[in-house]
């Protein structure tokens, strides 16, 4: 199967939706192109004019098992047959036991583990940041330049991606601490892009927490494994070890956010298993109930000290969202994890033939089935190509291949973890046939 584009973009179909979305959906939403979608199977989506487009973001990042896997789709069915919702909040069902103890079996650690669920990646990260403060009975928060972990208060404030993101909503949650994460170019402790990794983790010590952070005050440090929107920034080995040795030197919690990187995203269940550590708290979201809305935070039986009444959420852990999870971590550990570090490896030594030919690919980085190319307009200066990969992701969508971008200047390949080599190969001609126009 290839992609088969029927008529111009956006059809005539097509049109008729974004008429009346225009009219009626809040205009905050950010779409990169005027794509409609009435259908999806696998890896392959086809919009309301019938034209078929091959997914390489998989709903960002959330379809990980592809679109409505049989397995998925039946448990789905099965659940909604039974029983759709009761509030684990205040009542008792087993699907939401279930994928507890399953989560706390397939992320880092063997010590006990208690999980609070919530409806999305930005309600985990809340929960992350009330759990920090209530435990440690500390206030202030360390964040990354450059990291996004949602958009409600207080994942906004904890994020630091776009400047427009934060726009007309301050004042937000305060104490919060921004520092530079590895590999950016605007450390204070290391000019030389990209080499300041580590050297930005010994700023936090021997710098921050001299001059104007006390770290006794400080409840959590927040990461990405792989920083996401801030342009798939894959961190030197060292990073994380030193990060994580940083905190604990200072009682100080490491919460590891795996919206994106988790669920077998980057070849492992989790991101941060590249770098052997365990995390006090996981946030988990996206790729977990393989298009149902469902959040987890996953927290260390000894760091969730909260009591009744502390934290909840009607609708999270809703029985349908449960089972469509616990099916998705089968289908991961029967081979989907597997794929996504092979298929990962395969696509990231062909971006890097492409690399040779095509100056305009500045970096070619990632893990799995989580890949960025940062695109320049000079392979020297690395002066960032941004207007440049706006037009490749929309040319992309004129040729059927669905894209996104990250960063400035970064194209994200994210396809769900069942693709094959031959639709592997379809992405690659598409985008060789892109840059060839481009050069």
């Amino acid at each position: 199967m290839f992609p088969n584009i029927m008529t111009r973009l956006p059809g005539p179909e097509a049109k008729k939706v974004l008429e009346k979305d225009k009219l009626y959906i809040s205009q905050s939403y950010t779409r990169a192109y005027p794509l409609v979608v009435k259908r999806a199977e696998g890896v392959w989506v086809e919009d309301v004019d019938s034209n078929r487009f091959l997914d390489f973001t998989s709903g960002i990042a959330v379809c990980n098992t592809g679109h409505c896997h049989p397995s998925i789709v039946a448990a789905i069915q099965s659940q909604a047959g039974q029983l759709i919702h009761m509030s684990g909040t205040d009542f008792y069902y087993e699907a939401q036991s279930l994928l507890a103890e399953k989560l706390a079996g397939i992320t880092p650690g063997v010590n006990e583990k208690r999980v609070f669920f919530g409806n999305s990646g930005a309600e985990a990260i809340e929960a992350a940041l009330k759990l920090a403060r209530y435990h440690t009975k500390r206030s202030r928060i360390i964040a990354f330049l450059g990291a996004f972990h949602g958009r409600t208060m207080g994942a906004l404030s904890l994020t630091a991606s776009k400047a427009l993101q934060e726009k007309g909503f301050f004042p937000l949650v305060p104490g919060i601490t921004h520092v530079p994460y590895a590999y950016c170019y605007r450390c204070p402790a290391h000019s030389a892009y990209p080499g300041c990794g580590c050297a930005c983790v010994e700023w936090i010590r021997e710098d921050l927490f001299k001059r104007s952070l006390p770290p006794d005050e400080v409840a959590a440090i927040f990461v990405e494994p792989i920083q996401g929107e801030g342009g798939y920034i894959v961190p030197p080995p060292e990073f994380h070890q030193k990060l994580f040795r940083l905190a604990r030197d200072f009682g100080i919690l490491f919460v590891v956010d795996e919206v994106q990187t988790g669920m077998g995203r980057t070849g492992k269940m989790l991101g941060i298993e590249h770098w052997g550590l365990v995390p006090d708290i996981i946030a988990l979201a996206k790729g977990i109930a393989s298009g149902m809305p469902l959040g987890a935070m996953v927290s260390q039986s000894e760091v969730m000290t909260w009591i009744p009444g502390s934290h909840a959420s009607t609708f999270g852990g809703n029985p349908v969202s449960c089972q469509a999870a616990l099916a998705t971590i089968e289908l991961l550990q029967g081979g989907l994890i597997r794929n996504a570090a092979s298929m990962g490896d395969y696509i990231l030594n062909q971006l890097r033939e492409l690399q040779k030919r095509f100056p305009l690919i500045g970096d070619v980085r990632g893990r799995g089935l989580m890949i960025g190319l940062e695109l320049v307009k000079d392979p020297v200066t690395k002066e960032k190509a941004v207007e440049e990969r706006n037009k490749v992701i929309q040319a992309c969508f004129e040729k059927g291949l669905l894209i996104l971008g990250c960063g400035e200047n970064v194209l994200r390949l994210i396809p769900p973890l069942i693709i094959a080599r031959e639709e592997v190969d379809t992405a690659l001609t598409i985008l060789e046939e892109v840059f060839r126009k481009m050069n």
